[in-house]
């Protein structure tokens, strides 16, 4: 499996490049896996390292995915190194809360060029090499996607363009031979988070709105995010798979006082 992964320094990035890795590993055929962040840091090294430990083939590139001309050159230094690819996992994302009648353009054109631009940009110049392999792109949506979530600035449009992007992508890629799928997390306990679970009581809050009782971890994402790359999805295509414990379809169930309905 050659596979390219953005944001992979950290959280659901680098729990897929590592999940990747571990399946080939098992499979007696060491995985190939292009690691792409921002720029170096510690958190790229140390994965880079947890890679080769697992016998994949680990190369590091650096891009800004809110750029025009990143997404294109990885995508090409990985090709070229790692002989073709099998998957495409657009991961990248920000977000710039704020509210809408308060923000202004360039924080919009921003979120909106990382989480949106760099998946059809990805897309588009990996198009060759996924058509001669038959592979498959997942881009990484939101449960904010397609459920609203007031003062989140542009994340939640961004992630609803994502998913309609991704729809599209499949209808005209299919007929090459490539799957196109979104993955749309729930609550997760990543980088950008990581504040916010730092109270307990909140963190606790969180979890008992999940009807599984907790927060996902990365690995529970990555673990999707696996399935659909692989042959075991090779009749899935156009999809966003919601990944959220069950906690977007919970909402009738926290409303105050049902505990005092009575039967009649």
């Amino acid at each position: 499996m050659r596979v390219l992964v953005t944001g992979a320094a950290s959280g659901i990035g680098r729990a897929t490049c590592v999940r990747v890795a571990r399946e080939a590993q098992d499979r007696g055929r060491p995985a190939k896996v292009a690691a792409v962040d921002v720029g170096p840091s510690a958190g790229l090294d140390a994965l880079v390292d947890e890679l080769r430990k697992l016998d994949a083939q680990a190369l590091p590139l650096h891009g800004d995915m809110g750029t025009a001309d990143a997404p294109a050159r990885v995508v090409a230094e990985a090709v070229e190194r790692l002989g073709g690819l099998d998957g495409v996992v657009s991961n990248a994302g920000i977000n710039r809360p704020g509210a809408l009648v308060d923000y202004t353009v360039e924080d919009w054109d921003r979120v909106f060029a990382v989480n949106v631009r760099a998946t059809w940009l990805l897309a588009q110049a990996a198009h060759p090499a996924l058509r001669a392999a038959r592979g498959a792109l997942v881009a990484v949506g939101s449960m904010s996607g397609s459920n609203a979530h007031a003062n989140l600035g542009a994340y939640g449009p961004s992630k609803a363009a994502v998913i309609m992007l991704v729809r599209v992508l499949a209808q005209e890629l299919g007929r090459d031979g490539v799957r196109v799928n979104a993955v749309s997390p729930g609550m997760v306990r990543t980088g950008m988070t990581a504040r916010v679970y730092e109270d307990a009581s909140v963190a606790a809050e969180r979890g008992g709105l999940v009807p599984l009782g907790r927060v996902a971890t990365p690995e529970d994402i990555a673990d999707v995010i696996a399935f659909l790359l692989g042959p075991d999805a090779r009749y899935v295509n156009g999809h966003d798979l919601v990944v959220d414990g069950g906690v977007t379809g919970n909402l009738l169930g926290r409303m105050p006082g049902l505990s005092n309905i009575t039967r009649s």
